[in-house]
């Protein structure tokens, strides 16, 4: 994945939705983050910018109506909602949050990309001042996420080229769990015959140069069955 690809925050409750929008969108040329309901988008947003958020309106907890309006007052980045509810009442209630559009479902993958790629060409192409930061704390270690790159005290950690492609992974998707499965699937598209031990040696490799004790870590956490997931502070 390169770093000029456009970054994009899917804000959904429902599991199976967010893996296909985000399986969809990686393969129309995106780098995509996902979060389950507005507070785990919160800590995210914390630490990352993006391009765009499509976020869903029915979600247990704060709704991303209310979601929406909260944003506005945070960040000019652009909100697509989507939602069950497609009378124009809602439509006007999202419009008035200050969503850029608005999309009912049930909706063809097809017309989200092109109303995706319609507000990313209205927006501004460059923000005076980024609202997030683009950089991951992990404990003493820093990852540039738009560089590549791993510091601690100020000195270059040198990585290779697999934890490099390990870590534009994770960073794309902080405290998610990722599956041993879809880190092949992602690693062997940079032309390697990754299988899943040879993952699990990568990781622990990657774990020394990230954890004060790579036996008990704290960032590049095991989820059991469900995989990894980076946990930045």
């Amino acid at each position: 994945m390169g770093v000029d690809e456009p970054h994009l925050l899917i804000v959904d409750d429902d599991e199976r939705i967010r893996g296909l929008l985000r399986k969809f969108l990686v393969r129309s040329g995106f780098l995509v983050t996902v979060a389950r309901d507005a507070a785990h988008a919160r800590r995210i947003l914390g630490g990352l910018a993006f391009d765009l958020i499509v976020l869903d309106v029915m979600m247990p907890g704060e709704d991303g109506i209310s979601f929406c309006r909260d944003l506005r007052h945070r960040t000019g980045t652009p909100v697509m909602l989507l939602t069950a509810r497609g009378e124009t009442e809602d439509r006007i209630a999202g419009l008035e949050a200050g969503a850029d559009d608005y999309l009912a479902k049930p909706f063809e993958p097809k017309e989200l990309l092109l109303r995706i790629n319609a507000i990313l060409r209205r927006a501004p192409q460059a923000e005076a001042q980024p609202i997030a930061q683009t950089v991951l704390q992990l404990g003493p270690a820093r990852y540039d996420i738009t560089k590549g790159e791993m510091r601690r005290d100020d000195g270059l950690v040198r990585l290779t080229a697999t934890e490099s492609q390990l870590m534009r992974i994770f960073s794309a998707r902080p405290h998610e769990p990722v599956t041993r499965l879809e880190l092949v699937e992602e690693l062997s598209r940079s032309g390697g015959q990754t299988q899943e031990r040879a993952v699990d040696v990568q990781i622990t490799r990657l774990r020394r140069k990230i954890e004060a004790d790579p036996k008990q870590p704290r960032y590049l956490q095991t989820v059991r069955g469900a995989g990894y997931m980076l946990a930045p502070d």
